[in-house]
């Protein structure tokens, strides 16, 4: 009864502010309201807020003023679909950044910690964003592990998916990777989409189209954020489905899909960043970045920022978010340029919660339990016999080639350097060294070894415990001596990313949380990566603009042509273990 007259007492408050009756908890004084729920900018208005939400829009008198000096007043952005993890810091932390670029919510697929530890991980994920300001979402990992080419910690059939399915923050199933399952009607996958019937469920089809596009959108999945062109794009929107513009990191898709944006179509699209890495996020922002990506091609505020705030609300039914309007949640961003979405100011349910580039919430974004993903590294030690790979006559080496700028790899044939032994090695003068996948979950003792071109290395290793989608730990190098020494550390650090050189190692940066995560600033994590891959890194010889991201792609078993896992060299169009001698 008490907790109903509270809630009524807050109410008639709310009433009260809004006909001018009280004073508001907060007024907002001065600014011009981008309103995306019509599409113009009301000039000159205050913004009452009362216990949270906004009480009204005009001319109001509060207990507490901020003065908004003429500046843009909107509701703070939605990430309509991102992976936390690929920040490579814990929620709290990322949460602080992502506040500062004026974004107040995001719908996480928690994916990869998934991969890590199961269960475990995604009530990692849940309970370490519980108190944030940041209001954080969830949707289940539809797909873990993504294939059977891979050892992962734990799989998610439905019945443990069904065990998450009511949480508050819980809005459906994520990213259908596994479409090929869906229209073969394997019976996990079909469990899978039936346990969560009635429920949101986002898709990820790149590239597929007609009958088996249309059977995929009737087994009830409703978005994807694939889409790297127009034609792909609306053809999916003439299917029902709802489009993500996606910009992250390494898929930068937002100019590419312009085209779409129409007055029939605008209701139906949403802006998400995917994976956003440390050093994007401090040096071009978070979902901010691709709402400046429409203003500089001329789409107008309103309709940039309806992308990023209505949209994403209304699709995934967050209740009071998207909009400044009466009885919404007081979720505001201030910034002072139309032109350049970049907040002085975030509100979250009325209160600040950062301030000129400063995070000042109270939450210090740590962890409360780790729920044993903390130093998580099990592997057995590893040895020289492991890494050897004996030459068979006759025979060419089948390497896996790196693209310039892509995931996507292809196949080359090369002669093979051998020792005294006859067993197979680095050819540097060929840009061909060793590549091999340590098992990390269940200390199976289990290596995979390939062969790269393109790493460019003329000495030492790289190896690191993130490796999509299973992330065993994944090195390259020039010699054994340096690779073992690179993984040993990796587990050593409790995960991480390590470069060896010479028999020393000659940098670190330790994610302990999963072997994916830190508890450093995004800052700081940025830094250390930056000087891990720009400085230490280049005295190998690589110069990559990112060695370590290119590394953990080189595990995903997913996309074409070759990869490796802690299985082998993985033919993906063949979707099997191939031999490395041709």
């Amino acid at each position: 009864m008490n907790r109903l007259l509270s809630a009524q007492e807050r109410l008639a408050h709310r009433i009260d502010v809004a006909r001018g009756i009280a004073p508001a908890d907060t007024v907002i004084r001065d600014v011009q309201l981008v309103n995306v729920l019509d599409g113009e900018v009301e000039r000159g208005v205050d913004i009452a807020i009362a216990d949270g939400r906004v009480a009204g829009i005009g001319k109001y008198d509060g207990i507490t003023c901020i003065e908004g000096k003429g500046c843009y007043a909107a509701p703070s952005l939605i990430d309509a679909h991102m992976h936390i993890e690929s920040a490579m810091v814990v929620p709290g932390e990322f949460a602080k950044t992502a506040l500062i670029c004026g974004t107040g919510a995001v719908i996480a697929d928690p994916h990869e910690i998934a991969n890590v530890a199961g269960v475990r991980g995604i009530r990692f994920m849940l309970d370490a964003t519980l108190h944030s300001p940041l209001d954080f979402f969830f949707m289940l990992p539809s797909c873990v592990p993504a294939t059977h080419l891979e050892t992962n910690s734990e799989a998610l059939d439905a019945e443990k998916l069904i065990s998450l399915r009511h949480h508050p923050r819980v809005l459906g199933l994520a990213e259908f990777m596994n479409y090929p399952g869906v229209l073969a009607k394997d019976t996990s996958v079909l469990a899978k989409l039936a346990a969560f019937d009635g429920q949101l469920i986002d898709g990820h089809v790149p590239g597929i189209s007609g009958r088996d596009l249309q059977a995929y959108v009737g087994a009830g999945i409703s978005t994807d954020h694939e889409c790297t062109s127009p034609e792909e794009a609306k053809e999916k929107l003439s299917r029902g489905m709802w489009i993500m513009m996606r910009e992250g990191s390494v898929t930068r898709d937002v100019r590419a899909l312009l085209p779409i944006l129409t007055p029939l179509t605008m209701h139906r699209i949403m802006l998400a960043t995917d994976d956003r890495h440390p050093s994007d996020l401090v040096s071009e922002g978070h979902l901010n970045y691709a709402v400046n990506l429409l203003l500089q091609a001329g789409v107008d505020l309103p309709m940039a920022l309806r992308l990023a705030t209505l949209n994403t609300a209304s699709h995934y039914s967050l209740e009071g978010k998207g909009a400044v309007a009466p009885g919404y949640h007081a979720d505001i961003m201030l910034f002072d340029d139309p032109r350049r979405v970049v907040p002085h100011r975030t509100l979250a349910k009325g209160v600040i919660v950062a301030q000129d580039g400063v995070y000042t919430a109270s939450d210090d974004g740590r962890p409360r339990r780790s729920y044993g993903i903390k130093n998580s590294i099990n592997i057995a030690t590893p040895t020289y016999e492991a890494l050897r790979v004996h030459a068979e006559p006759g025979k060419r080496l089948r390497v896996l080639e790196l693209i310039p700028h892509q995931v996507i790899t292809k196949e080359r044939y090369v002669t093979p350097l051998t020792d005294e032994d006859g067993n197979v090695i680095s050819d540097v003068g060929q840009d061909v060294l060793k590549l091999a996948v340590f098992e990390r979950h269940h200390a199976s003792g289990r290596v995979g070894v390939g062969f790269i071109h393109g790493f460019g290395m003329s000495h030492g290793a790289v190896a690191s415990s993130v490796g999509h989608d299973s992330h065993n730990i994944i090195v390259c190098g020039v010699d054994d001596r340096d690779m073992l020494l690179a993984v040993q550390q990796v587990a050593f650090i409790g995960g991480g990313l390590v470069v060896a050189r010479d028999g020393t190692i000659a940098g670190s940066l330790a994610l302990p949380y999963g072997g994916l995560m830190s508890d450093l600033s995004v800052a700081e994590v940025a830094a250390r990566l930056d000087d891990l891959s720009l400085t230490v890194a280049r005295k190998t010889g690589c110069h990559l603009e990112d060695p370590f991201m290119t590394l953990a792609f080189m595990a995903l078993p997913v996309i074409p042509k070759l990869k490796v896992t802690d299985y082998g060299l993985i033919d993906v169009e063949q979707f099997k273990v191939v031999g490395l001698f041709v």
